[in-house]
């Protein structure tokens, strides 16, 4: 019997969850706020009770090993390296695949078969619904499921295709996905200890561009455009060849800089629009304003490494692309820059998620998250920050009647990755005021939005901004501790899978990897010694041990094969 402490939302979703008859369950929870541990409390006593696989679904081959090591240290071993050509190990509970696995057919055609009686978590379950092929590769895998636990970390609406297993409620802004349990930013913010209040300082500017057509156009971030101009509008200001964002990424870096004062290790992230933007971010920031920054880019095979080695250290900068969109846990971040034309509010809320999540021991927590003032992203930061204002500091009776937070330009500006901007150029911008609003002494917005805690216009030239202290708003409620009995959970014991190595505090995929990498140093030496292709050697030492293929041997089967090849390196050296 082992014990775990949940928050009392997490015992909540979990006891609803208990108590749910049908096949589907969807939580939709802030992040930071747990959902990992709320799903493998499910799952852990899903397995006490039957002896069944369990299978998890991620968005990114990082968040593989992340879902296996949060799963070891529940008791639960996960194979992150799954592949469509193995089957499950005797040694594993389970296994964590990806949407994007799932989507290739042999894989989707061996899940099927596995997950017949397996409970399912699928993670950030909004990514089915990405492209077509992933949502066809997740019905295609877990249609028959024993058990589906759906996890979502943002609300989300439908399109044109809506998400396998779950179900959707016709309302006045379309068709909504409807959660069995909800806990929102506001929810958590509430509570004490979850999260933290994210503040949005919002920078205009006077962009300068050559349209496709060859015209010249400035325009500023309150002026109305149209689709492909505001599009354009963004892009220019993001762009490095203007004075936008040097600007930003000054303000930015000042602002970590006075938090690193009081918190040595804390860190910033720019998210950028694509992997050379986001090179060129770095190199700014280092050879204009000293600081060192890390790149991590989808491509990168070390990228995983790359993320938990800056979530471990206490370097100031990361510049990313998409891959620490959501699920990336670095507790440290405490300033942003959006600086992506990827303007979705599921995106938006994504990339906020990462500067959410709450540190143990400190005191004041706040985040700022750096923006474009395009009338999209101001829109998508306005509903964020309500959520916090309304906890913080309750607002005036009817201030939001007649709020429009977008300008009624939300129709215009749209996503704009299918847009032809192959005669665009970007001619000059510069940042010319930053903005963040509150609600005055009499209760009424200022600036006509209650977003943040300070309202202030500056003019400034990238030379001389100074700093602004946005700490008018108090800090969030100081953690919830409680010594109701039940919040502890009691979790039985489940079946220990054959051939299981313990090693410490290593998990089944640690010790895998740490066994493979000793048997290819044998098998180099073997090579050396033999004089044989580095195939035979292989092969005989699958034969010697009785391993029918490296891939799919069990930890327990790769130490046997390890024994028998360094016995074999020992007697061709006497």
């Amino acid at each position: 019997m082992s014990t775990v402490t949940l928050r009392p939302w997490q015992r909540a979703a979990f006891d609803l969850f208990r108590a749910t008859t049908g096949p589907d369950y969807l939580a939709v929870a802030t992040p930071g706020a747990g959902k990992t541990t709320f799903a493998l409390t499910c799952a852990r006593a899903a397995l006490a009770d039957e002896n069944r696989p369990l299978i998890v679904v991620a968005p990114t081959s990082h968040l593989k090993v992340q879902w296996s090591r949060a799963a070891h240290r529940m008791g639960l071993q996960l194979d992150p390296d799954w592949s469509p050509g193995d089957g499950l190990a005797r040694d594993v509970h389970g296994l964590v695949t990806t949407y994007q696995q799932l989507a290739m057919g042999s894989a989707a055609k061996k899940l099927a078969g596995l997950s017949a009686e397996a409970f399912v978590i699928l993670d950030e379950i909004h990514h089915a619904g990405h492209e077509k092929a992933w949502g066809d590769g997740v019905r295609k895998s877990f249609g028959h499921a024993h058990k589906r636990l759906s996890l979502s970390g943002t609300p989300f609406r439908s399109d044109a295709a809506q998400i396998p297993f779950v179900r959707y409620d016709n309302t006045a802004e379309g068709e909504l996905a409807h959660a069995d349990y909800t806990y929102g930013y506001a929810d958590a913010l509430r509570d004490g200890g979850v999260v933290r209040p994210v503040y949005f300082p919002r920078v205009d500017g006077e962009m300068e561009w050559t349209s496709a057509s060859g015209d010249t156009i400035s325009a500023n971030f309150q002026d109305e455009l149209t689709k492909d101009q505001a599009s354009m509008r963004l892009r220019t200001a993001l762009s490095l060849e203007g004075e936008w964002m040097p600007a930003v990424l000054k303000k930015a870096n000042d602002q970590l800089r006075l938090i690193r004062a009081e918190q040595r290790d804390a860190g910033g992230l720019v998210i950028a629009t694509d992997q050379d933007h986001a090179q060129q971010i770095a190199i700014l920031l280092r050879d204009r304003f000293g600081v060192p920054a890390d790149v991590v880019v989808s491509d990168d095979p070390g990228a995983s490494k790359k993320i938990a080695e800056f979530s471990d250290n206490d370097r100031p900068w990361l510049v990313s692309v998409r891959m620490v969109s959501e699920g990336v846990d670095i507790p440290r971040l405490r300033v942003g820059v959006f600086a992506t034309t990827t303007s979705t509010e599921l995106f938006f809320r994504q990339a906020v998620g990462r500067f959410v999540r709450w540190q143990a021991g400190r005191t004041s927590q706040k985040a700022y998250v750096y923006i474009p003032d395009d009338p999209r992203l101001r829109a998508h930061a306005f509903t964020i920050a309500e959520a916090r204002r309304h906890v913080l500091r309750p607002p005036g009776k009817g201030d939001d009647d007649d709020f429009q937070p977008d300008g009624g330009l939300e129709n215009q500006v749209h996503e704009d990755d299918m847009e032809q901007l192959s005669l665009f150029a970007v001619v000059a911008s510069t940042a010319t005021d930053i903005t963040m609003h509150t609600v005055g002494e009499d209760g009424k917005h200022q600036d006509g939005m209650a977003l943040d805690g300070m309202s202030f216009e500056m003019n400034f030239s990238p030379a001389d901004l100074g700093m602004v202290a946005y700490d008018d708003e108090p800090d969030p409620p100081e953690p919830f501790f409680s010594d109701d009995p039940a919040l502890g959970l009691d979790l039985a014991e489940i079946p220990t899978p054959a051939g299981l190595i313990a090693h410490g505090s290593m998990s089944v995929a640690e010790i895998k990897d740490d066994l493979r990498t000793r048997n290819a140093h044998v098998a180099k030496r073997l090579v050396d010694v033999t004089g044989w292709t580095h195939a035979s050697v292989q092969s005989e030492m699958n034969n010697l041990a009785g391993v029918a293929r490296v891939a799919s041997a069990t930890n327990e089967q790769l130490a046997r094969r390890l024994r028998y090849a360094e016995s074999w390196l020992r007697r061709l050296q006497r």
